[in-house]
């Protein structure tokens, strides 16, 4: 069976450890995404185990990526960590509805999750690629970013 979201080379940014962490993202997103398809109450429990993992998860990516984005003196990094806590602060709130027994549509919330995911590596974390990939030719990298 096809996945919710495939990884397409386009969503690469030609930082290694970041894409890898953008695929896990997109695997948790799918595997959120099957958890809505099933009965509701194997659907909740894998749900909300899934939900946390995720949570988890790009708390851990999104601290990566501001590590990088520290390391190299990223000029747009405040306005790239406000985006981060926007979002966490959205999902934690999410999964308090969904815990709270509070009206949650888990495939509104997995099409959520997918089109912030692609929309901010699209356009926030390309940004930042670019930004990186112009200050290597400069020479003001002399490692991997």
């Amino acid at each position: 069976m096809e996945p919710f979201i495939a990884w397409e080379d386009r969503y690469a940014l030609g930082i290694p450890a970041v894409d890898e962490q953008h695929q896990e993202l997109l695997n948790l997103t799918n595997e959120l995404y099957e958890a809505c398809r099933l009965g509701d109450e194997a659907a909740g429990k894998l749900f909300k185990d899934t939900i946390r993992r995720t949570v988890d998860y790009v708390k851990k990516h999104f601290s990566a990526e501001e590590q990088i984005l520290e390391r190299i003196a990223y000029p747009e990094l405040a306005s790239h960590k406000l985006e981060h806590e926007a979002f966490v602060k959205k999902v934690l709130e999410e999964v308090k509805n969904f815990e709270g027994g509070k009206t949650f549509v888990p495939n509104q919330f997995v099409r959520f999750l997918r089109d912030w995911i692609l929309a901010h590596i699209a356009v926030s974390d390309k940004k930042y690629a670019e930004y990186i990939l112009k200050r290597k030719k400069e020479g003001a990298f002399k490692t991997g970013a």
